[in-house]
């Protein structure tokens, strides 16, 4: 009741910042610098949430918003609205049953989840963990075909529904954070701490995936060959790649710059949107990671021609905080505030 403070209740989290700050606070300084941390000076990293701020809304009144529906769809499957979760690896560093619990999040919530190819979960046991959910597979493509080959039957037969290609990892960024921090070495003793089975530690994956610099556009129709699934190119940037990927008959793109942690001084996502929608011409769905934090960032993105949105750290700070649950409230709040800026703007 007003007045009355209840005994040991903390205030609600209101907003995604709010669990922010709280992982911050939970996570050790090596996790969450991992976590946080951008390429080189973070310039772009930051600029993907400043670049919202630069953009303004035109709101119209005396619309009749009573029926406001934020459900859609992305490659022809419904979800409850626009936003979904975006591939990060090493959920198990953040909440011991990691991305299971993730997985289980975007279920109850109804949206789309992107498994990192860096799980700490057996993949078997995120899919049967969330049978309905909506799952989609990122994967880095390995240089070895056969591994790739195994890999993407092995998603297919699980239910996994679309495949996620990110492209822009040809070398892995300068992470500073991550050197002065030396996490390498740390990683290995943070996933010795998760007790995995000797076969399914992520140490072996970095093992078996040496970055494949080698990857070019004449490699996707061997992907088309080998796989019935919508492919999906994540990392492109710019209105050249977008027609390329036109050319090769690709089913979507996610234009991102990694949250900032890979080619640092790239636009902000969403000032790099517009050109990539004017170029694929509605031939194929584009969607958009980085700097997401409110509903009028997801509304933003809309009506500048996106068809769906991924959310990446915010899902880690909800899950640093609650597992399973608070990757629930993150994606309830700006669930909520987008139904709001819907109605605000009419």
């Amino acid at each position: 009741a007003f007045g009355f403070s209840s005994e040991g209740s903390e205030m609600p989290l209101a907003c995604l910042t709010d669990f922010q700050a709280y992982a911050r606070e939970r996570l050790s300084k090596v996790t969450w610098d991992f976590i946080e941390g951008g390429a080189d000076d973070t310039f772009t990293r930051d600029d993907n949430i400043a670049a919202f701020k630069r953009i303004r809304l035109r709101p119209r009144y005396l619309k009749n918003v009573a029926n406001v529906d934020t459900r859609t769809t992305i490659q022809g499957e419904e979800i409850t609205a626009p936003i979904c979760i975006a591939p990060t690896g090493f959920h198990c560093l953040v909440w011991p049953d990691g991305e299971m619990s993730t997985a289980r999040a975007a279920q109850a919530a109804g949206v789309g989840y992107v498994t990192s190819m860096f799980a700490t979960c057996a993949l078997e046991d995120i899919a049967a963990t969330a049978p309905t959910g909506l799952k989609w597979f990122q994967l880095y493509v390995h240089p070895d075909r056969q591994l790739n080959k195994n890999l993407v039957q092995k998603v297919e037969s699980l239910g996994f529904r679309a495949l996620v290609i990110t492209v822009d990892v040809p070398k892995l960024g300068n992470r500073r954070h991550d050197i002065r921090n030396q996490l390498d070495l740390k990683l290995t003793l943070l996933l010795k701490d998760l007790h995995f089975p000797k076969e399914r530690t992520p140490m072996s994956y970095f093992q078996m995936s040496p970055i494949n610099s080698s990857m070019s556009w004449n490699d996707l129709s061997w992907l088309q060959s080998i796989t019935r699934l919508p492919i999906i190119l994540k990392g492109i940037l710019t209105k050249e790649d977008a027609e390329l990927a036109v050319k090769h008959n690709v089913n979507g793109i996610i234009v991102s710059n990694h949250g900032g942690r890979q080619l640092d001084d790239v636009p902000a996502s969403i000032d790099a949107l517009a050109e990539v929608v004017a170029a694929v011409k509605g031939k194929m769905e584009v969607y958009l990671d980085g700097g997401i934090r409110t509903g009028n960032d997801v509304l933003k993105a809309l009506a500048l021609g996106a068809k769906c949105v991924f959310l990446g750290r915010p899902v880690l700070w909800g899950l640093a905080y609650k597992g399973e649950h608070g990757v629930e409230e993150v994606l309830n709040i700006i669930k909520n505030e987008f139904h709001t800026s819907m109605a605000l703007t009419g």
